[in-house]
């Protein structure tokens, strides 16, 4: 379960960055909402799954699970750059968050 909870935070981390984005700073109120509503159903889920999981292991699947879903999401709704160096990193990352995974 706390894996799950952890993917679920992960996915809602990636749902507020891109809506911070969106929010032009706060200026659209439907984006604003959906951002800080998006925040802290991330961190309550993040804040459950650790209470099984290791620090290490949680923070980085979190974190990294919205590096990447906020890099996809740039590239598919926003039309952000899909250069090969922005790939490559986003290929390493994917790759750690697999060892962090073994490693637990």
């Amino acid at each position: 379960m706390s894996w799950i909870m952890l993917i679920a935070a992960g996915v809602l981390e990636v749902v507020w960055a891109f809506t911070i984005k969106l929010s032009h700073g706060f200026t659209r109120p439907l984006y604003a909402v959906i951002t800080l509503v998006g925040m802290i159903a991330s961190f309550a889920l993040l804040s459950f799954a650790m209470r099984s999981l290791p620090l290490g292991t949680a923070y980085t699947i979190w974190t990294g699970i919205g590096a990447v879903g906020s890099f996809l999401a740039g590239l598919y709704f926003l039309g952000e750059p899909a250069t090969p160096l922005r790939i490559m990193a986003a290929v390493l990352i994917v790759a750690g968050l697999v060892l962090m995974k073994l490693a637990s």
